[in-house]
């Protein structure tokens, strides 16, 4: 606008120099043609009858004003408008560039987490049947450990009417007895450990070292006492600390309400040390009979 104002004072100037220099003003100053009206002469034919041209040269000094002050007023008109049009172009192209580059990043953490989800899936149904596999193998075995029992109290039954043979099942019976409690004691304290391990494993607080240790602890103990070695104790430990992973709801506060998997050891490790005593004593009876 200080460009504009300068050019049309320049212009201004200009015009006005040209209208000093004009004859119809030089005429002007003439006393006998004061504003070239003669009062005196009133028919025609004088200068002086009618109006000249002294009034026309102010109003073409407006008029060329106004042109001039019009064409550089649309000139700066078009200028502003075009660079705020390319201001808005550019703008416009940069969020679009923004906006693509938004779409495209969503687009792949949204089939990165697909990825992972379907992973995450696949993983969990082969844990879910292992642990199905695992479940319907246990059943299987205690079947067959109830039928051996069934055998065994048969076995024992006719054994404890036969005189001498008697008296010696008796006494084998509670000789493998200390040895059943002991057993029956041993499976207790796992059962503490794995009740205290399922805990670690289901809160949302615990650190997991804590729980890893104890787990390291259970097994070491599992390798080191005997009795944990007849009843095959690790085996079932590592299936437990691998494929166990239920968790009682969120309100729950028994502890002894998480698991499943780990019930289902301790209750076949119990007929298995049940078992164990019938075949220590059977083994003892063939033993004696054979001497």
């Amino acid at each position: 606008m200080r460009q504009l104002s300068e050019v049309l004072r320049h212009r201004v100037k200009i015009l006005l120099l040209l209208l000093a220099n004009c004859d119809f003003m030089n005429n002007l100053n003439v006393p006998e043609q004061h504003w070239n009206i003669f009062p005196n002469h009133h028919d025609g034919g004088g200068d002086g009858s009618k109006w000249n041209y002294a009034l026309l040269v102010p109003m073409l000094g407006l008029a060329a004003f106004r042109w001039i002050w019009s064409r550089e007023s649309q000139k700066e008109i078009k200028q502003v408008r075009a660079e705020c049009k390319n201001i808005i172009n550019a703008t416009q192209q940069d969020l679009k560039l923004k906006y693509e580059d938004t779409i495209v990043q969503n687009r792949r953490l949204l089939a990165y987490c697909e990825l992972e989800q379907e992973k995450l899936k696949s993983k969990v149904q082969s844990y879910r049947e292992a642990l199905l596999a695992q479940s319907r193998q246990l059943v299987e075995e205690r079947k067959q450990l109830e039928e051996e029992r069934v055998n065994l109290e048969q076995k024992k039954n006719f054994l404890q009417y036969s005189g001498a043979a008697g008296a010696l099942y008796h006494d084998m019976m509670e000789r493998e007895g200390v040895w059943q409690s002991k057993a029956t004691a041993l499976i207790k304290e796992f059962e503490n450990s794995l009740v205290h391990r399922q805990s670690l494993f289901c809160s949302y607080f615990k650190p997991r070292q804590e729980r890893l240790d104890l787990e390291r602890k259970i097994l070491n103990q599992a390798v080191r006492n005997p009795i944990a070695r007849e009843l095959d104790i690790e085996t079932g430990l590592n299936d437990i600390f691998k494929y166990e992973t239920h968790c009682a709801n969120v309100q729950n506060t028994d502890k002894r309400q998480n698991g499943r998997l780990m019930w289902v050891y301790l209750a076949y490790w119990e007929l298995q040390a049940n078992l164990q005593k019938f075949k220590k004593v059977e083994a003892s009876l063939l033993t004696k009979q054979a001497d």
